[in-house]
């Protein structure tokens, strides 16, 4: 028998699953949006231990954190699997595999992306079944379904987690705020002394990031309508978060490395509002409950935006030539249609979003 679900009917569930390996190791971002094939596996096995094999910040942030997740096991870094953190020591492939085999996982997901790389690897953990994604470049799983570009991120890995009778739950990502969480927030910022507004003007991607003086003519106005601003920042934005500050003319709070990824989310968690280009911190936001206003190129608006419009506003860029060369960049999706698809240029595409129109997104969700 079929299990009922959001999306449709699930394959029936695996028996005698104890265990339940899941791969999903890359960003923040990424991982905020298996947060409900997450939920979906805990609520069709609520008595397995979920394994999340993840980087070693996903075992910081999950420690002591109520969720779906058990326990997270490291992954090695590998080509398609994750890049190395800094300061990382190296670990070999085989002997994480090894160990590994030792758990007996019962399932084992891959809910990573095309599967080339990932597809070997929750092959090679020995599960009784395995399922996950299949782009035509990949080795099949026990079970799979196609990876097609241009689906939203959380409804991909909600179909991976019905074939092994885990049907949706929720298409929302939620993350628990700890203690421990609001309290670093705190620690930081101190008590809030008006209502919060945060900037989160960075992105690892300069393709979408909206212009630093955009963010600060936000800043200014918001300020001027009552808000505290902060501007936050990892290590590696400072500049980009010092050009809002100089742009605004007005004080604001920034916060560049001062928080953990935990004090972060106690932080957003407490905001009125979190203004964000489609980066990691923007999905954090809205998982931890906070109102959002996000800047996106449209393929990643098809891809990431927030579906609900009562606490958030995604605002789309409609530009699909790069802003230097003029080349079209669908057709590295779009093969049969004219055009190069690729350039060597990393200028903003979301330029054309103009001010306005993310202020008046901001009032109507701070009213």
């Amino acid at each position: 028998m079929v299990a009922p679900s959001l999306l449709g009917p699930a394959a029936e569930r695996v028996p005698d699953v104890e265990r339940i390996a899941v791969l999903r190791a890359n960003a923040l971002g990424d991982f905020i949006f298996v947060l409900p094939a997450l939920d979906a596996l805990r609520a069709a096995y609520p008595e397995a231990e979920i394994v999340l094999l993840g980087a070693p910040w996903h075992a910081k942030l999950w420690r002591d954190r109520p969720g779906p997740v058990d326990r997270v096991l490291v992954v090695p870094p590998a080509d398609g699997i994750r890049y190395p953190e800094p300061d990382e020591e190296p670990a070999a492939m085989d002997d994480f595999l090894a160990t590994a085999r030792t758990k007996r996982f019962d399932l084992a997901l891959q809910l990573h992306g095309g599967g080339a790389n990932s597809n070997p690897l929750v092959a090679a953990l020995g599960a009784r079944v395995t399922a996950g994604l299949r782009a035509e470049n990949a080795p099949p799983l026990d079970r799979w379904i196609r990876y097609v570009y241009y689906q939203h991120e959380v409804i991909r890995y909600l179909e991976v987690a019905a074939l092994v009778g885990a049907p949706a739950t929720t298409i929302v990502p939620t993350l628990a705020v700890t203690a421990s969480d609001r309290a670093e927030a705190e620690r930081v910022l101190g008590p809030a002394r008006r209502p919060r507004v945060a900037l989160h003007p960075g992105a690892t991607d300069t393709r979408r990031r909206w212009p630093a003086e955009r963010f600060g003519e936000v800043a200014r106005e918001l300020t001027g309508d009552g808000y505290e601003v902060l501007v936050t920042g990892t290590s590696s934005e400072r500049e980009v978060v010092d050009r809002v500050v100089e742009a605004a003319g007005v004080p604001l709070r920034p916060q560049v490395g001062t928080l953990s990824l935990g004090g972060l989310a106690g932080c957003y968690a407490d905001c009125a509002l979190v203004i964000s280009n489609d980066t990691g911190p923007l999905h954090l936001a809205a998982a931890v409950g906070a109102p959002t206003v996000g800047i996106f190129w449209v393929g990643n608006f098809i891809n990431t935006a927030n579906p609900l419009r009562g606490r958030h506003r995604p605002i789309s860029s409609w530009t699909v030539h790069c802003p230097v060369c003029g080349v079209d960049c669908t057709p590295g999706i779009y093969p049969h249609r004219p055009g190069d698809g690729e350039c060597p240029h990393r200028d903003s595409f979301v330029t054309d979003v103009p001010v306005a129109e993310v202020l008046e997104a901001a009032r109507e969700l701070l009213t």
